[in-house]
C-alpha cells in the first residue's frame, strides 16, 4: 500500500505492507533510527513518537493507520527538555531517551489541555508535581534508573 505522511515536517510517501508497524517504517524505510525498538509490545515506551502532537507507541501502530498524519520523531524535536535532561543528568545509556523526550512533550501538552491522570486529585490539573509527572510518564521505562533526573528535567521545563 502507498501511504503519505508528514514526518518531521517533510512530506513522505511510503510503500508498506498493511501489517508494517509505524516504528518499522520509520526505522527501515526512512532511516530514522532515533526511535528505538525496545519490547515491541507497547510496554516500555522506547518507541514513543508524536502523532499530531499526541504521544503514541509506534511499535503498536500500523503505518497505514497514520495516512495523512504529522509524525514527529526525536530527529524532528527541538525542545527545551533536551537541554534540561542533560543539566539534570536525566540519562545514562540513552536508549530510552528519545521515547522519554517524545512522551514528556506529549504529556506536557496533555497537562496543558487539562487532562487528568490517575493521581490527579479533585479534578484539579493545575500543579504538575513529582507524583503527577511519575504517573504520567509511567509508560516509559528506563533500565538505568535515571528517573529522578528525568522528573527533575520535566519539572524544570514545566515550571
Amino acid at each position: 500500500m502507498e501511504i503519505s505522511l508528514r514526518i518531521n515536517g517533510s512530506a513522505e510517501t511510503l510503500e508498506v505492507q498493511p501489517q508494517v508497524s509505524l516504528l518499522d517504517a520509520l526505522r527501515d524505510q526512512l532511516g530514522l533510527t532515533g526511535t528505538k525498538k525496545g519490547c515491541d509490545q507497547g510496554a516500555c515506551g522506547a518507541c514513543t513518537v508524536l502523532s499530531d502532537g499526541a504521544r503514541i507507541t509506534s511499535c503498536l501502530a500500523l503505518a497505514v493507520q497514520y495516512e495523512g498524519h504529522e509524525i514527529t520523531t526525536i530527529e524532528g524535536v527541538d525542545h527545551p527538555l533536551q537541554e534540561a535532561l542533560v543539566r539534570a543528568d536525566g540519562l545514562q545509556c540513552g536508549y530510552c531517551t528519545p521515547g522519554q523526550i517524545c512522551s514528556a512533550i506529549g504529556m506536557l501538552a496533555e497537562h496543558k489541555e487539562g487532562m487528568a491522570s490517575a493521581v490527579t486529585e479533585d479534578d484539579e490539573v493545575d500543579e504538575l508535581d513529582e507524583e503527577e509527572i511519575r504517573e504520567r510518564m509511567s509508560g516509559n521505562l528506563c533500565r538505568c534508573g535515571a528517573y529522578n533526573g528525568i522528573v527533575e528535567a520535566i519539572k524544570e521545563v514545566a515550571g
